[in-house]
């Protein structure tokens, strides 16, 4: 069975912004199933457009700041 947008459902969002990159904790259910958490990154192109790019390692600086927004995401889970 192929992934349907329409079935995935967010329950919670919000991201950290630096100057170059922006990473976004958000809680996730498809189709009614179990929520889950997703991390993204996004980094900013050479016209200052956010632009998705893989999550790969974080800086201390990106842990401490997500740290908090990682912590709400689960009570909302």
């Amino acid at each position: 069975m192929p992934y349907d947008s329409s079935l995935d459902q967010k329950i919670f969002s919000q991201s950290w912004e630096s100057e170059s990159t922006k990473i976004t904790v958000s809680v996730y259910s498809y189709n009614n199933g179990p929520k889950k958490i997703q991390i993204t990154r996004e980094n900013r192109d050479a016209h200052g457009d956010f632009r998705f790019t893989k999550l790969g390692r974080l800086t201390k600086e990106e842990i401490e700041s997500i740290l908090p927004l990682i912590q709400e995401a689960v009570t909302n889970m």
